[in-house]
């Protein structure tokens, strides 16, 4: 008798193949291995304070602001490498996260973050890009704007004013100082704009501070040539006006290097100037009993880019100096240029 066999059926398994894209760990981005590198840095010291809300909300400005700094910097290699005349000149360190020196920008952060300094905010952070030539990294220099400096120098002051002015004097202006003396107990001035769509060349400039006591107030003044006894070695012609050198190609096709004439910003100069000289410790005294770690960090930091600045150890990204600008620009954008005519007023 004839039986019916059935044949087992098989089932083809296709074999698992390990998801290893999966599996290997995502590469973390740059403002996440900022805010690592800056969170552990807050933390690093024993009993240290808890990162506040508002802190937080000032690492992400930060953020946001070197990140556009450093793209800014990295068109302006690649505009610079494209105009050398041989490519020996040519800088080739991409300026990326990647390069950037990490480690010493995070410390930078956590200490100006307890100060309560705000790149978001008008005229109060900047990050400065420039290449260290002995490290071969970029540095981010954080320097203070208008509002930066006088923020800070309130903060520390032994007795805040109730209002600070600083101007500048042109050539067509009327400015006659009244100093303290036996018949007048309060430093005081008269200042008159007698043509203002028409002012003529800067000529000084002069602040005003201003306390409860009146007698305590306090008159600074700046001939120009006080002002251009500031003025950086390496000052950029971009900002300071002047000459500078460009390579541009002849008929023949061949670079020549040709000398131009920039007229710059060197009224605002001006007046940064004048800023820095009114808001220094020199005349709104520092309370030593403010005086903290954070304080202490940023003139040792400004005071070390000041030695390296001097000694040609750096290539600054930003032309050799900077113009205060909002945030929201680029570092070159002219938009947001404070007029030197209006002067500049702090109300405390």
């Amino acid at each position: 008798m004839a039986t019916n066999s059935t044949a087992p059926q098989t089932t083809e398994v296709s074999p698992v193949i390990p998801d290893t894209a999966a599996a290997a760990p995502a590469k973390a981005t740059p403002s996440e291995r900022f805010t690592q590198l800056v969170m552990k840095q807050f933390g690093g010291a024993v009993g240290a304070p808890e990162v506040t809300d508002f802190q937080k909300r000032l690492i992400q400005g930060y953020f946001i602001a070197i990140d556009r700094a450093l793209k800014t910097a990295e068109e302006e290699r690649l505009r610079k490498n494209s105009t050398n005349k041989s490519r020996e000149y040519d800088n080739l360190l991409p300026v990326t996260w990647d390069n950037v020196n990490a480690l010493d920008l995070a410390l930078d952060v956590v200490h100006y973050a307890r100060m309560g300094l705000d790149m978001m905010q008008d005229n109060h952070l900047f990050p400065i890009p420039f290449k260290n030539n002995k490290t071969n990294k970029y540095d981010v220099n954080l320097m203070k704007g208008y509002n930066g400096i006088s923020y800070i120098a309130l903060k520390y002051a032994l007795e805040s004013p109730i209002a600070v002015t600083t101007e500048l004097v042109y050539s067509t202006d009327t400015f006659k100082p009244i100093k303290k003396g036996l018949d007048n107990h309060v430093d005081s001035y008269q200042f008159i704009i007698n043509d203002p769509f028409n002012r003529g060349t800067v000529v000084g400039g002069f602040g005003y501070i201003e306390y409860n006591d009146p007698t305590k107030n306090k008159l600074i003044i700046m001939t120009r040539k006080d002002i251009e006894k500031r003025k950086p070695r390496y000052a950029s012609p971009n900002f300071w006006g002047g000459k500078a050198s460009e390579w541009k190609t002849g008929e023949d096709g061949k670079r020549y290097k040709t000398e131009v004439e920039i007229e710059g910003w060197f009224d605002e100069m001006c007046l940064k100037t004048v800023i820095r000289e009114v808001y220094s410790p020199k005349h709104i005294k520092l309370d030593p009993m403010k005086i903290d770690e954070n304080y202490q960090y940023m003139k040792l930091r400004e005071a070390q880019i000041a030695e390296m600045q001097a000694n040609e150890e750096v290539d600054i990204y930003a032309n050799g100096d900077v113009i205060d600008t909002s945030p929201e620009l680029a570092p070159s954008a002219s938009a947001a240029l404070p007029s030197a005519s209006t002067g500049y007023q702090v109300n405390a």
